[in-house]
């Protein structure tokens, strides 16, 4: 016998399906539904995502703050959250959250969040900042990109 949470499980993966095809609307059903019978962080994220897709933004805040709430520890929600916000233009908001998402011990993609910190300082033209930034995401993460970013942004200023 399948569990409420089998079920909304299958909802959430139809939903992204859907998202990925386009069918905006139908993920979004599907990811209330999902909620509605199992609610986790990771399905408020995917339907913030959703939400974006249409520029409802606000909507998608909302949805990872309800995340955030369910789940301190789910970095994605943090780093999603600032997107938006910058998507908003709401800069220095959006840097509070990546500065959160970053210090949370297992977040798993902690690179994404160092990346738009350093979008977020490039928008305010600190361009120093940006380098420090995709230097620490390349020494603590790891990340190729952040140390690519980092290697074109030194031969920039030379």
């Amino acid at each position: 016998m399948q569990t409420q949470q089998d079920i909304a499980r299958r909802f959430l993966e139809q939903a992204y399906r859907q998202q990925l095809s386009g069918a905006v609307e139908s993920a979004i059903s599907l990811y209330r539904a999902a909620l509605e019978m199992h609610p986790t962080a990771q399905a408020h994220v995917q339907l913030a995502s959703a939400y974006s897709q249409q520029g409802r933004y606000e909507d998608a805040i909302d949805e990872c703050m309800l995340a955030i709430e369910l789940d301190p520890n789910y970095g994605k929600a943090y780093n999603d959250l600032a997107t938006y916000l910058m998507a908003m233009d709401c800069y220095e908001a959006a840097m509070l959250w990546l500065e959160k998402a970053i210090a949370l011990p297992n977040y798993s993609d902690r690179a994404a969040a160092y990346l738009n910190l350093a979008r977020a300082y490039q928008h305010f033209g600190q361009t120093l900042k940006v380098a420090q930034v995709l230097r620490e995401a390349w020494q603590r993460e790891k990340h190729l990109p952040a140390l690519n970013a980092y290697q074109n942004l030194l031969g920039s200023l030379n």
